[in-house]
């Protein structure tokens, strides 16, 4: 089976007008196209996408179903999605709950789907919080660091968010060394405050401007400290969270490339229904946002696949800058094996979509 492929990424690079050949549903062969008939024109073939930040999908949250099975079935739902891992993310809650999500990320993570887990929270600033609930909020503490130490003593790669003014340095330092990737978010730190968290560990940021102090020319705090260094950021594509001329800003201020990626922040209604529960409040969909009853965003609706499409349409990004931000950053943040479109690759694994970015599938 031949097919052509006006986009493809393939090791690491983005080519045009290429075909990729499948026998017995895996990729045989890629050479460019040489005027052979195609079975099949698509749009775009990549490698599935990976997203570091999903509290949940296909109606389930994961603070709610802190299992293997509801792990699971949160990473199916993405995979439907064209998103084919993820970082199941547990926020803010009682510590049997993040426990919960620790023991289940540890019994799942050699299956399909499951990258790690993120802790997004307790450890943040309550005057950042957003939808999390407050009185479960409190600065980091050795029990959170060891339960980390524990899970990356395993294998599991972790991602922790934490406000950093709320974090001592020694603990702070104690999560660096355990090979979590450190980040900071839901916070109101200083300038200094976030450098100093920088020099001692903090190695990334969560959805970069949200929950963050909006900066000022005299008082850049966390977001100004944020866009200057050579930290990972992940971002919200949805046009809700961050307009599109502020993800175009924030592209171009950061030092180097390959330094933001996306994040849905997808919560149960991505991929299920229109609503759910969390903190015992009903949190439904109202034009295309998820609103808590104090009107609060709590999360957001949408997959990562159409968040690439909004790179490429909305921030008008190429694909040589798009296509890295939903899978080979996240991937080597995470220190994830990369994700390829090669020789050998299984149908299963490619993304295969078409010019109104919706997948094909291929018979």
């Amino acid at each position: 089976m031949l097919i052509r492929a006006e986009h493809l990424w393939w090791n690491h690079q983005h080519h045009t007008d290429m075909l990729v050949e499948l026998h017995n549903e895996r990729v045989i062969s890629i050479r460019t196209f040489d005027n052979s008939i195609a079975d099949f024109i698509v749009h775009l073939i990549a490698p599935l996408l990976t997203d570091l930040q999903v509290n949940g999908g296909g109606g389930i949250l994961v603070n709610n179903n802190p299992t293997p099975s509801g792990l699971q079935g949160v990473a199916a739902a993405h995979r439907q999605l064209g998103t084919g891992t993820i970082l199941p993310t547990v926020i803010t809650d009682t510590f049997e709950v993040m426990e919960a999500a620790c023991e289940a990320a540890l019994s799942v993570m050699h299956k399909p789907g499951i990258g790690g887990l993120h802790i997004e929270g307790p450890h943040l600033a309550v005057e950042r919080r957003g939808t999390h609930l407050a009185k479960h909020i409190r600065p980091l503490d050795k029990q959170t660091v060891v339960l980390v130490e524990r899970m990356r003593s395993r294998g599991l790669p972790v991602m922790i968010t934490l406000a950093p003014e709320h974090a001592e340095l020694d603990l702070l330092q104690r999560l660096a060394h355990s090979g979590a990737v450190v980040s900071g978010g839901h916070s109101a730190a200083t300038l200094t405050q976030t450098q100093l968290a920088l020099d001692n560990g903090l190695s990334c940021f969560t959805h970069l401007y949200n929950a963050m102090p909006p900066m000022s020319s005299r008082v850049p705090g966390i977001l100004g400290a944020a866009l200057d260094s050579h930290a990972h950021a992940g971002i919200i594509v949805d046009g809700i969270h961050v307009s599109w001329e502020m993800v175009r800003i924030a592209l171009r201020a950061r030092p180097s490339k390959n330094l933001c990626f996306a994040v849905s922040d997808a919560m149960a209604t991505v991929g299920g229904p229109d609503h759910f529960t969390l903190y015992g409040q009903d949190i439904r969909v109202q034009d295309g946002a998820l609103i808590n009853a104090e009107g609060a965003l709590a999360g957001a609706h949408i997959d990562l696949l159409t968040s690439l499409c909004n790179l490429v349409h909305s921030v008008a990004l190429p694909y040589s800058e798009a296509l890295p931000m939903v899978t080979d950053i996240p991937r080597s943040l995470m220190k994830l094996p990369p994700a390829f479109v090669d020789v050998g690759t299984p149908l299963s694994d490619l993304l295969i979509i078409d010019d109104a970015f919706k997948i094909v599938t291929i018979h």
